[in-house]
């Protein structure tokens, strides 16, 4: 019965996560019994756990209540095997002199730990307290395990200003942007949990712009947009994380636009990211972008050589491991564009050594890295998008933004909203603002369109496979 019941679970996961995490994190799972809606797992290592902890508890939660009701909870067995040609392997663990070690954690509920992900609607609570409300901060994203670099200097040292003094400098609102994976929200929160043990009395919130939005639209649903203002509004720092999906969406805009009024003019603080400086903002009212423009915009850049090896360093000494220099070099050098994608690739080094029972070495790094470049998808952006389908009809970007009717400017710009859509994460809303100024309706009607040429037009097709082909090179 417990087999069945994780090979369900399984059935759903693999489809929701990338077939190598699947095959590192979830095939070695061995499950081990069921007991009055109590999965017992079986996983190789404490790192493991602590990762499945971290990353999926959110889908094995959600799956797992799904075969087993709302009741359903999750015990870990963690059993590592031990021999003394292992003691110098990393991960390691002090143990008894016997070969095995079983260690369990407490009963976990899955629909606790499944809505703990989530910010609830906090402001529908009868009664609510500012003591009472949870800032959604990760204790893992302080200014300690920052680590500073030219990339990112003038962002971090505006960050702690604004730390010591929250509402009192001139760095109000604090807007830091950049590409995504180069720590915008890793700095935001810091500054956040830095207010809290500075000033333990101040209330900090941190919300996804995208959570905002949610948050908003159920609030008018239940007819109590005047209490998400009033929650809102009594914040005294704001950390709205990727500000820049606001785009095309004006009511939020508008209530948005009235809460940092509010609290920039009660002397408190506003820290917004982004992906863009507020002049290459697109899809936003010029009210709100002016407001934005009144503090400090401080830009996060690509990490260079000696920052990226600081990283890797750092996460290595706090996780207690050993590692050759060599390869913490080889590391740094093969991935560096993207600090997310460099923190991932030396967690999948230290999977493949405690799953594989390898000692890290500059060949099984470079085994690793290799794979991990092959199948990492290469993200592009709607910039990116228009650039390359600009490129291939031979016309300027600024036609494509323009309000002509020229039917090969449509069309291209179609196409460029297509690709969009498939190929980024971006809302509807997001895309036609940034291509156009158009929205969520026309790029529907753009990628019905494109989709229907594609089944009737051979050569029109053939286009958009040479266009696929530049983008995925």
């Amino acid at each position: 019965m417990h087999r069945e019941i994780w090979n369900n679970c399984l059935k759903v996961i693999k489809d929701n996560v990338p077939s190598i995490s699947f095959r590192t994190w979830f095939e070695p799972i061995v499950p081990l019994k069921l007991e009055r809606n109590i999965l017992t797992i079986q996983v190789p290592s404490p790192f493991f756990y602590e990762y499945l902890e971290e990353k999926y508890i959110e889908i094995i939660s959600k799956t797992l209540r799904k075969e087993l009701g709302y009741d359903a909870k999750l015990e870990y067995s963690v059993v590592m095997e031990y021999s003394a040609a292992q003691s110098k392997k990393p991960l390691t663990v002090n143990l008894p002199a016997h070969n095995q070690r079983e260690i369990k954690n407490r009963p976990v509920s899955v629909p606790l730990k499944a809505e703990e992900k989530s910010i609830k609607n906090p402001f529908i609570i009868p009664g609510l307290k500012k003591l009472d409300i949870d800032p959604h901060l990760n204790p893992e994203n302080s200014f300690t395990n920052f680590v500073e670099g030219e990339c990112n200097r003038l962002a971090r040292s505006a960050g702690i200003a604004v730390a010591n003094n929250p509402g009192g400098t001139a760095f109000n609102p604090l807007l830091i942007y950049g590409d995504s994976g180069l720590g915008k929200t890793h700095l935001a929160q810091a500054i956040g949990i830095e207010v809290k043990e500075r000033f333990p009395d101040k209330t900090v919130l941190y919300v996804n712009a995208n959570k905002f939005q949610t948050q908003f639209v159920e609030s008018i649903r239940n007819n109590n947009r005047n209490d998400f203002l009033h929650f809102y509004q009594m914040i005294d720092v704001l950390v709205i994380d990727d500000v820049h999906e606001f785009a095309g969406k004006e009511k939020t805009q508008d209530t948005f636009f009235h809460i940092f009024n509010h609290l920039h003019q009660s002397g408190k603080q506003l820290i917004l990211t982004s992906d863009k400086p507020p002049v290459e903002l697109q899809g936003m009212e010029q009210r709100l972008l002016s407001r934005f423009k009144w503090g400090l915009s401080a830009d996060l850049q690509t990490p260079d050589f000696e920052t990226r090896i600081a990283i890797l360093k750092q996460k290595i000494y706090k996780d207690g491991i050993e590692m050759p220099d060599e390869v913490i070099e080889y590391i740094a050098t093969h991935i560096s564009e993207n600090i997310r994608e460099l923190e991932g690739a030396l967690i999948s080094l230290l999977a493949q050594s405690t799953l594989n029972r390898k000692e890290i070495t500059l060949e099984l790094a470079k085994e690793m890295i290799d794979k991990l470049i092959k199948n990492t998808k290469r993200e592009v952006s709607i910039d990116y998008i228009q650039k390359v389908v600009c490129n291939y009809f031979d016309i300027g970007v600024e036609m494509l933004q323009s309000k002509t009717r020229k039917r090969e400017i449509v069309q291209a710009r179609q196409v460029a909203m297509y690709f969009s859509k498939n190929l980024t994460k971006s809302s509807l809303a997001t895309i036609g603002a940034q291509i156009g100024g158009k929205d969520h309706a026309t790029v529907l009607h753009a990628c019905k369109t494109v989709n229907n040429l594609m089944d009737t037009d051979k050569h029109f097709r053939d286009q958009i496979e040479d266009i696929e082909k530049k983008l995925k090179f």
